[in-house]
């Protein structure tokens, strides 16, 4: 334990969205809160039109690939975020984190394509992770 609040972002291919979430929210809280990624069905790169909106923020997701939910981490962490629709935790024996849903803007569905479509997901999960951070301190 880390005495640290402790968050699990999770999408389905742990190559975009959940990892966009974790580089936010260490970048915003300078290691004040233990932040984790996974996929449902962790696919084989990050995406790089996300890697390259986050970089624009000041947030890095050098170094990161994708992976799959550790059942170990779902016991221990003290809140885990699914972001999108498509993903599905299944909770395990001894987790006592709820599991909350963050449905994010799709740019996508209104023809938004490429880095303009990364970056407005981008601020949209910006602006969450700054509320969670928030909630977080004051937690």
């Amino acid at each position: 334990m880390t005495g640290r609040p402790s968050v699990l972002f999770v999408c389905v291919k742990n190559g975009g969205k959940s990892q966009m979430a974790a580089a936010l929210l260490r970048h915003r809280a300078g290691g004040a809160i233990e932040v984790h990624s996974a996929g449902t069905a962790p696919g084989g790169s990050l995406n790089s039109l996300s890697a390259e909106a986050v970089a624009e923020s000041g947030a890095d997701m050098a170094g990161e690939q994708p992976k799959p939910i550790d059942p170990e981490l779902l016991r221990r962490v003290d809140r885990v975020i699914v972001i999108g629709q498509d993903a599905r935790v299944e909770p395990v024996a001894g987790m006592t984190a709820a599991v909350e849903t963050w449905t994010t803007d799709e740019p996508s569905q209104r023809g938004v394509e490429g880095l303009e479509r990364m970056r407005l997901v981008r601020d949209d999960i910006d602006a969450r992770v700054r509320a969670l951070q928030a909630e977080l301190r004051t937690s």
